[in-house]
Order: C-alpha cells, then structure tokens, then sequence
C-alpha cells in the first residue's frame, strides 16, 4: 500500500473515498465538513440532524457522491465521517479505532484510492505530526488481515492512501512523521504475523531467519546455537529445549545510534518460546491451543528491532530473544531436576510449564553480560495476569520508580495501557527450594508478581522491568484498531520508550 502526504482538493479529485474526522458536538466547526456540504449542495446538515452523520465515537457513515457527477467514473465518489467521541477525551488509541473501524468501511465498500483529512483529526493534545504518525500506523494495523495460508484471499483491498494536509505545510519535516507512522505500523503487523504463524512454520529457526532479514544496515545479528549457549553455561534456557526436536536458538540484534555512549545500553528481552506444550507439566488440550503464541515477547521484540533500525534513534540497543519450543520429548526435563544459570544460580524445576523465566534469566544475564544498563524484558509469562489485570492493559513489575515510571508513560503516549503490580521482597520466599537456590515457580498465589520477580532476581544493578503481555497479546474478536487474533502487543511502547531515551 502506498501512503503519502498530498495537499490535493479532495473534492476536485479522483478518489473512491475521503475519510474525515468528526467530534462529537462539533461537527460543524470542521471545515472539512463545511467544504463536503457545500459540495454536496448544502445537504449535510438534514443528515445530522437526524443523526445519520454525528461525531459519536465509533459511528462512520458513508455518504455517495457519484449521482452528483456528470461523469460518476471521475472525481470523489464517497465520503465517509469518522466519528471521534468527545474531543475532551481523544487520544491516539481512540484516533487509531475509530479510523481503523472507517478504513475497514472504506475497503468493504472496494475502494482502491482513499483521502484523508489530517486536519480533520487534530484534537486535544495531539497535533498535526502526531496526527500524522498515528495515521500512517493505522492505515497499517487497522487493515491487517492474516491470509497467509488461504487458497482464496480477500478481493478488496486499499491500494493509495493520501494523508491531505495544507499548502502551508513543511512537507519536509512532516515526512519524518510519516516514515515513523510507517515504520511502527509495519513492525507491529511484522509481529503480528509472527504471532499468527503456525508453530510448524514459525520455529526457532525461522525467527532466526526472519531476524537475519531484517535488511538494515543499521542492524547486526547474531545468532547462537546450542553449543554457543553451552558454553555460555544457559543451563536455564538449554534445559527448556531438551524435549524438542527443534535446535534452539538465541537471536542478539544490535543496534548502535549513540557510538559516543557505547557504555550506554538499554537491553530488549522477548520470551520466544515458539510453541509451549507445557513440557512433562502438559497443558490440557484447550489450554495449548493457543500456544502458537507464546513467543509474543519475543515477536514483539524483534519487530521492534526493525522499527528502530528505520527511524534511527540516537541510543544503544541490543535485542535478546531466546527461541526454543518447549515440548515433552524423550530427554525432556522433569520436576525436580537442578539446573544452572548462566550467573551460576541452580534452580530447581518444579514446574515444568514455567519455562519462560528459565530462557529469560539467561537473556538477562547475556544482557548484563553485553554492557546493559537497562533492562525491558516483555513476555507472555502467566495466565494470572488475566486473572489480576483483566485484557485491558499489560502488567508492570520493576526494581527502579523512576525506570518504570517512564516505560509506564511510554506505553500510555503510544495508546498501551501499562499498570504497575507490587514486588515486595516477601513474595520471594515463595520460590524459595529446599534444594537448590531457588525454584521456578512460586505456586498459585500471585502467580503473575512471583513469575516476574524470578526473572528480577538475575538483573544485576541494571534498572529492570518486566512487562507481562499474556493477557493483552491476542484478541478474540476484531474491534477497533485490534484484530482477532495476535495484536503486537508490546511494540509502540518499546519503539516510544527508544524515542524518549535518544532525547
């Protein structure tokens, strides 16, 4: 799809759709608005009033234009009115759904060549490049569709997009915005495929081949097999791999936008278990059937990689995504053996369906072992945080207020819900092993805050936090900007928290 900006009269154009935004109660003040009446013959104020055409949020109408046209295969032939609820209570998750609901409209009525607004949709706190931006990530996200593997895909589909903005514009300047928009919406529908891909495609080799084709000059990939983690001493992530066919694989991406600082390093970590059966502790037949998606973390992860290694923040980066399944094969590790760190922690297994902090505590400890100062580790590590949190935001574990605060805020400027959850240095005890160090699960009660702090327990004195995204990483239905199925939970709020660190 082409996305460009253009300061073309929509009216005069040929175009199949110009998309506005409308606020609630406001409708008239737009001069978007105004313009479209009075080509529609000063017709639009008897569909407001009867409230066919309103600012409400979530509405979108479609007007036709063509019976207007002398020649109705020439000029704009539909408008549709995207409505934006109160303007008090914008922001850019309600910018992104309500424009994804009408992009959805857009290509269900079959049009190829669609206009949009941009200042139809400033409102408050959000300017005409933030506009921009969250306009180019939707075109993106609100349209994604996973056909991958269907005979027969969808016809429709929106070829051009122009994001029409003034005359008196710095065209220049506002293109950064839009190649940024660009950037995040792809690598948030890279993670999303990612997440949908079949565990039988998607395995640690092909994470480690999509990581390879990132094709960034900006970015550097290595990737360390077995014998390379062995003699890191990874007993931890190795451990996990022992009861799958499939060879593990620990993808490094490297990004360096601030040579002057190479002292300096914030560390991205995303579980990448590719398929989780549960181990010898076997999930139930429901309980594994979405299993495809417990490397989520680590899609998210390496689809932030790619956004960063377009848009070129100045800071240091280095992306860790242990890849491995987690199955019950013959030499798959039981409950109750011992493994070792690679910091030399042994840690009793006690619950083999626990596995995502084993291969994150060895991230960890190749991250601080790489020069990480701070470390943001995003999984999909424990169903108790639906349980806690609900679907409506990702959960927040930290050792640093002011480190966490900022992801916090990162996430919320980038329209992703984050809540903190305590780590009282009490609920340590429940992992405690009469055996070993420690043990990988600290039982039901606060299943969410112990899994989390077992990986803080290897963080060293880097700033650390933990985002757990089981709850937020996949959708059962399409609403808004979020599709059914995977989501790219995770993404903006990694791209925004490099943004706001190379300030």
């Amino acid at each position: 799809m082409k996305i460009e900006l253009d300061s073309m009269d929509p009216v005069n154009a040929d175009l199949d759709c110009l998309i506005i935004g409308l606020f609630d109660g406001e409708e008239t003040k737009s001069p978007a608005y105004n313009r479209v009446d009075k080509f529609l013959g000063d017709s639009l104020h008897v569909l407001l009033e009867t409230g066919e055409v309103s600012g409400r949020y979530g509405s979108n109408v479609l007007v036709h234009s063509l019976l207007l046209s002398s020649t109705p295969n020439e000029g704009l032939k539909r408008i549709i009115f995207c409505g934006l609820g109160s303007n008090a209570k914008f922001s850019t998750s309600r910018l992104r759904n309500s424009l994804a609901t009408t992009l959805r409209r857009a290509r269900g009525a079959n049009c190829k060549h669609v206009a949009i607004d941009a200042a139809s949709f400033l409102g408050e706190g959000i300017d005409l490049s933030n506009v921009i931006e969250q306009v180019a990530q939707t075109c993106h996200t609100g349209l994604y569709r996973y056909e991958h593997f269907k005979s027969r895909k969808a016809q429709s589909s929106v070829e051009e997009v122009k994001i029409l903005i003034g005359d008196d514009n710095n065209h220049a300047k506002l293109d950064d915005f839009l190649n940024s928009g660009k950037a995040i919406g792809g690598s948030v529908n890279l993670a999303r495929d990612l997440s949908n891909g079949p565990p039988n495609i998607v395995t640690p080799t092909k994470m480690a081949e999509i990581a390879n084709g990132l094709n960034s000059p900006n970015l550097t990939v290595e990737i360390l097999e077995a014998e390379d983690m062995n003699e890191l001493g990874m007993g931890a992530l190795l451990g996990v791999a022992r009861g799958s066919t499939q060879p593990p694989k620990l993808i490094v991406i490297s990004y360096f936008g601030n040579r002057s600082k190479k002292e300096d390093v914030i560390a991205f970590l995303g579980k990448g278990i590719t398929f989780d059966s549960g181990g010898l502790d076997i999930k139930s037949a429901s309980g594994m059937r979405s299993m495809k998606g417990d490397m989520a973390g680590g899609a998210a992860v390496l689809s932030t990689m790619s956004a960063i290694g377009q848009i070129q923040p100045h800071l240091n980066v280095i992306a860790i995504i242990p890849a491995t399944e987690n199955m019950p094969g013959g030499d798959a590790q039981r409950p109750g053996d011992v493994v070792t760190a690679m910091d030399g922690t042994t840690i009793e297994i006690d619950n083999t369906d626990a596995e995502g902090r084993l291969v994150l505590a060895d991230a960890v400890c190749l991250a601080l072992d790489r020069g990480a100062t701070k470390i943001i580790d995003v999984a999909t590590l424990t169903g108790a945080i639906m349980s806690a949190l609900g679907d409506q935001c990702v959960g927040a574990f930290g050792n640093n207020p002011d480190f966490t605060k900022l992801v916090m805020q990162a996430g919320e400027s980038a329209g992703e819900r984050i809540w903190e959850l305590p780590t009282y240095e009490e609920y340590g005890k429940q992992f405690e092993s009469d055996i070993a160090d420690i043990k990988n699960s600290g039982g039901r009660a606060a299943g969410a805050i112990t899994g989390a702090m077992f990986i803080g327990r290897f963080r060293g004195k880097a700033d650390w936090v933990h985002l757990d995204i089981a709850a937020t990483s996949r959708s059962s239905v399409t609403k808004g900007e979020t599709p059914k199925g995977a989501t790219g939970s995770g993404v903006r709020t990694l791209v925004n928290i490099a943004h706001m660190l190379s300030q």
